[in-house]
């Protein structure tokens, strides 16, 4: 979901608070057998289009592991960024900005963010830190703007002052749009590519009649969104210049996407899409691409019954290179490169909110080959996920109580 640290980690932590320690293999080979998902699927009637798209063989790390609560009493977190000097920002759905140093000691709020509408799924969301951040010390969040006739997600950026106490020069540099008076599916998760492009992700807003949306090209909803940092348009982008078509958008046919990652090696950009009952996906997201929502998704109604025509393909569009059903309701997401692990290098890490787990997904050549579940002993719904220049891993939980969670190996 962000870029990896490069500045060295400023402390160990202590972790005598530490519970939880798995025994898992860091590096084992994946290899056919059985699946890790046993549960029923919420449409069995549906296949995969290709072998190893859901229900991948489990794999295990045999390294020991533990985690530590470095922080708690946040009001349900959203968004975590890595600060060069070891600290990290992290987000409050209700529209706090917090910087955690990684003894755990909380920041008051950051001065100076604009308002929130932080209704529903709605508020202040993702938070990244600018690449050319040692120079210019610019941050970037997305949150959900209160606008004449309702709300939709916004992206503003602004200069993290040198006592880190407020933002200076705040710009909205990305508007979505169009309005809608609702409280769902804002997306949005942000992510530098390195070519210093930003990518973001939107939902397409949940309700039925806001639903085909995510096929049309003259709106943002269901969009991943490419723009430069000052919130232009790259020329490159795939519908610049199509009549009709809003030039910001990278891909369409999106449900509501929460998690984005960069691939290290290739800069290949991931999403990680909320599915309804059934159908959370996993998409290499490629330009001008049509990921099918709504005409063709994995998964059932809410309700029950079919999803549109209930088919999970169509001409036109893309498959997603892995799904889940039943869903783990996915929040942020990292490519994993470390020290600490090195058998996790170039796996994807996915925060699961209903199934309060960190899945790891094991990929070779564009598809996924294993899948594990960590961090199952906290028993909190982990929203995002990031990796501290350690090679460690953090992550924070939605809840009313909201903690800052770091898992690293056993020492």
């Amino acid at each position: 979901m962000r870029l990896i640290v490069a500045a060295a980690s400023t402390s160990l932590l202590v972790l005598a608070a530490a519970c939880g320690a798995n025994s898992e293999s860091a590096g084992a080979a994946p290899q056919a057998g059985a699946p890790l998902e046993t549960r029923p699927a919420n449409n069995p009637d549906q296949q995969p289009a290709f072998a190893g798209q859901t229900r991948a063989p489990g794999v295990k790390t045999e390294q020991a592991m533990t985690h530590t609560v470095v922080a708690s009493g946040l009001v349900h977190p959203w968004g975590l960024a890595a600060l060069p000097d070891g600290r990290w920002l992290v987000t409050e759905k209700p529209g706090r900005l917090r910087i955690i140093t990684a003894q755990g000691q909380v920041g008051e709020p950051v001065a100076g963010l604009p308002a929130v509408d932080a209704r529903g799924q709605g508020g202040l969301l993702d938070v990244i830190v600018g690449p050319s951040f040692a120079q210019d010390r610019m941050i970037y969040w997305s949150y959900a703007e209160p606008r004449e006739g309702g709300n939709a997600t916004s992206v503003a950026r602004g200069r993290l002052s040198d006592d880190r106490s407020r933002v200076e020069n705040v710009q909205i540099i990305f508007r979505a749009l169009p309005a809608y008076d609702g409280d769902k599916h804002f997306g949005s998760s942000l992510a530098f590519a390195p070519d210093g492009k930003l990518f973001i992700t939107l939902g397409e807003r949940s309700d039925k009649p806001m639903r085909p949306q995510a096929q049309d090209l003259g709106s943002h909803m269901g969009k991943t969104i490419r723009i430069n940092a000052d919130g232009t348009v790259p020329q490159d982008n795939p519908f610049v210049g199509r009549a009709g078509a809003l030039p910001e958008i990278w891909s369409l046919g999106h449900r509501n996407v929460q998690g984005v990652a960069v691939q290290p090696g290739t800069g290949a950009i991931w999403t990680i899409e909320h599915g309804t009952r059934g159908g959370d996906e996993v998409n290499l997201d490629k330009a001008g691409a049509n990921y099918g929502w709504p005409d063709a998704a994995y998964g059932v109604e809410y309700a029950g019954g079919a999803i549109n025509s209930g088919a999970t393909q169509k001409d036109g569009t893309e498959q997603p290179v892995y799904y889940w059903d039943p869903v783990i309701a996915p929040g942020g997401a990292i490519f994993y490169q470390g020290a600490m692990f090195p058998g996790w290098d170039g796996n994807l890490l996915v925060a699961g909110l209903k199934e309060k787990h960190i899945a790891r997904l094991v990929i070779q050549n564009d598809r996924v080959v294993g899948e594990e579940r960590l961090l199952t002993d906290l028993g909190e719904r982990i929203r995002d996920v990031a990796v501290g220049a350690d090679g460690s891993v953090w992550a924070i939980t939605d809840e009313q109580n909201g903690k800052l969670v770091r898992l690293s190996a056993t020492q």
